[in-house]
């Protein structure tokens, strides 16, 4: 059972900055797919950025330039870094974990962003 741990969410004025973390425990990380999604009420999940065990990434086009997700395998803790945060990036943030057929989420972190 993989157990994943956010932190980091919080409020921030509009082109402020925020790094989300998410730590796991509980499986094999340095060969697993992360991710960050996030959702806001009322819609689907989406996906924000990965990142492969290699350190390839894809981003959203919406964040593209202003987010940066990044990995420590030693610590088995994947980061969010958001720049230039926007209001309608305001929304609770899940990290996922993906290795072979498992899937894992975490419990969301909320990311308040006011005008």
């Amino acid at each position: 059972q993989v157990q994943l741990r956010e932190s980091g969410g919080g409020w921030v004025q509009e082109g402020g900055s925020l790094r989300l973390s998410c730590a796991a425990s509980g499986g094999i990380f340095s060969t697993s797919v992360m991710g960050w999604y996030r959702q806001a009420p009322g819609k689907q999940r989406e996906l924000v950025a990965t990142i492969t065990s290699s350190g390839n990434t894809n981003y959203a086009d919406s964040v593209k330039g202003r987010f940066t997700i990044s990995r420590d395998n030693a610590k088995n803790t994947v980061y969010l870094q958001m720049n230039n945060l926007k209001p309608e990036d305001a929304n609770v943030y899940y990290c996922k974990y993906n290795y072979g057929p498992w899937t894992y989420w975490g419990q969301g972190t909320q990311v308040t962003v006011s005008p």
